[in-house]
């Protein structure tokens, strides 16, 4: 049976702000000039939309539109981000499911980050999105390349442990979870994009108690938490064993915790006609 959709919490989700935003800003900053004007944006998995009132701020009059399947974060972003922008455009948010979502008209720019590791067969879809851009349009997108550092190769040997197997079976994705660069560049070239791939390893020093733990509990910890939220004791047993580990493999330092993350970049444009 497949595990249930994690449930988000976008106050957790937004303790790492800042160290999250970076990918992002790194992502945009290649992203090429845009053929229409005022442009349309898509967002897919815009969370609490943080991010995505980033794009109003490059590109003023665009109409954007940040998609998500969780009611929490989507009511995050309606609060605080959606509505017209000081440079005439407009933010927007909307609820869709990335494994189905296809553009209803031409956009310029359809962008994702960190989102589309939740997504089984993302690499699939990559060809109805750049379908769905204007010649000259682009597909960006990171997603995470850690899943086998140790935040994540701990949470899964304690998930796959003889006393939780059963519960949590197939909770947690890890070898088919995201592409290497090579594979991402290949894919996006043969759609008939000029590819940009590279991957960059952050090194995020990180402050307070069990930083690491407060981390994953906003991104990769959610399935987890989900499967275990009607049962308060052994969630808790589970996360004194995981913050246990943590501190071992994330000594903290002088300064705070170091926390490397490596990510995967691809920015596609698609050939001008």
């Amino acid at each position: 049976m497949p595990a249930a959709a994690p449930t988000w919490d976008p106050a957790q989700y937004l303790r790492h702000a800042g160290h999250r935003a970076r990918p992002f800003t790194d992502l945009l900053a290649r992203v090429p000039d845009l053929p229409g004007a005022p442009a349309r944006i898509a967002d897919l998995g815009c969370g609490p939309g943080n991010l995505t009132a980033l794009l109003a701020a490059r590109w003023p009059t665009a109409r954007i539109t940040g998609y998500d399947n969780s009611p929490e974060m989507l009511d995050k972003a309606h609060a605080d981000h959606e509505g017209p922008t000081p440079g005439g455009g407009r933010l927007d948010f909307g609820h869709a499911d990335v494994r189905t979502w296809t553009p209803d008209e031409p956009h310029d720019l359809i962008v994702s980050n960190a989102t589309l590791q939740w997504v089984p067969g993302h690499a699939e879809r990559l060809a109805d999105w750049v379908a769905g851009l204007k010649p000259g349009g682009t597909l960006a997108f990171q997603v995470p390349g850690n899943f086998d550092a140790p935040s994540h190769r701990l949470m899964r040997e304690l998930a796959g442990s003889p006393r939780r197997r059963g519960r949590l079976d197939g909770t947690l994705r890890h070898a088919d979870a995201v592409l290497t660069p090579g594979a991402y560049h290949e894919r996006l070239t043969s759609l008939g994009c000029t590819a940009d791939v590279w991957e960059t390893t952050y090194l995020h020093l990180l402050q307070g108690e069990d930083p690491v733990l407060d981390w994953v509990k906003g991104t990769g910890l959610r399935p987890v938490l989900t499967a275990l939220a009607d049962d308060l004791e052994e969630r808790e047993a589970f996360l004194a064993e995981y913050r246990a580990a943590l501190r071992e493999a994330y000594p903290a330092g002088p300064h705070g915790t170091p926390f490397p993350f490596r990510r995967v970049f691809a920015v596609a444009r698609k050939e001008s006609r």
